[in-house]
């Protein structure tokens, strides 16, 4: 499914290379879900934005779902991204002039689904996390939870291959938090998708099936994780 082989991530501070990811190698399976782990500067988000294609890296190898997306260009890059990832952002990154259906709905819109089936997949989406009475309220008239549990949703509604994210229960209160990860292992288990989590949060690590330890740009363990 995701494959980096000796990955590296530098950036030019001064006269100085600064590496963020150093010759990093990691293979994550379908299906599984991994929690990547580690200390602030350890590399951790960068390494997700890059397998979102957010960001690339300075060198090595990155291949998607069987697709070599560093030979990519922007535009094949794009259009990958929006084929097989759903992101799912610490801060929801949801629109807030945007009621939550049309939250749901505008990444279909990007796709270019036709109006019968977009209205199909939005009704589905409310059903399943319990939003039917909220389809009309803007992000500011919902709680933290809800709001990431839309995030979820909207990562979802595009049927993607794998979702990734970013600190998912940062912003969020432990009974809201418990919420969301009960969602993401509903999703991984149920429906199969490849979930990759980045997260500060031994707790919600412990959701995951494998944790991914990074130092300095290293993976320093990799490990199955201790059930929830």
């Amino acid at each position: 499914m995701i494959e980096l082989r000796s990955l590296s991530k530098t950036f030019r501070q001064g006269n100085q290379q600064v590496w963020v990811l150093r010759h990093l190698d990691l293979t994550i399976r379908a299906g599984e879900f991994v929690s990547i782990v580690g200390p602030s500067g350890s590399g951790k988000s960068t390494l997700l934005h890059i397998l979102g294609l957010l960001d690339e890296p300075t060198s090595g190898e990155y291949v998607l779902d069987g697709v070599p997306v560093h030979t990519l260009s922007e535009r094949e890059r794009t259009a990958l991204h929006r084929e097989k990832i759903g992101f799912v952002f610490q801060a929801y990154h949801l629109l807030d002039d945007l009621t939550v259906y049309e939250n749901l709905e505008t990444p279909l819109l990007y796709q270019k689904v036709p109006t019968a089936e977009r209205r199909s997949r939005v009704a589905d989406m409310l059903d399943r996390f319990g939003m039917v009475a909220k389809k009309d309220l803007f992000p500011s008239q919902l709680s933290g939870g809800q709001q990431q549990l839309v995030g979820v949703a909207r990562a979802l509604i595009v049927n993607p291959r794998v979702i990734l994210a970013d600190e998912p229960t940062g912003n969020l209160h432990s009974g809201q938090g418990e919420e969301v990860m009960e969602a993401f292992r509903e999703l991984n288990e149920r429906d199969g998708v490849t979930i990759v989590q980045v997260t500060h949060s031994d707790k919600a690590a412990e959701y995951g099936s494998r944790v991914v330890e990074l130092l300095d740009g290293h993976v320093v363990r990799d490990t199955a994780a201790t059930p929830a």
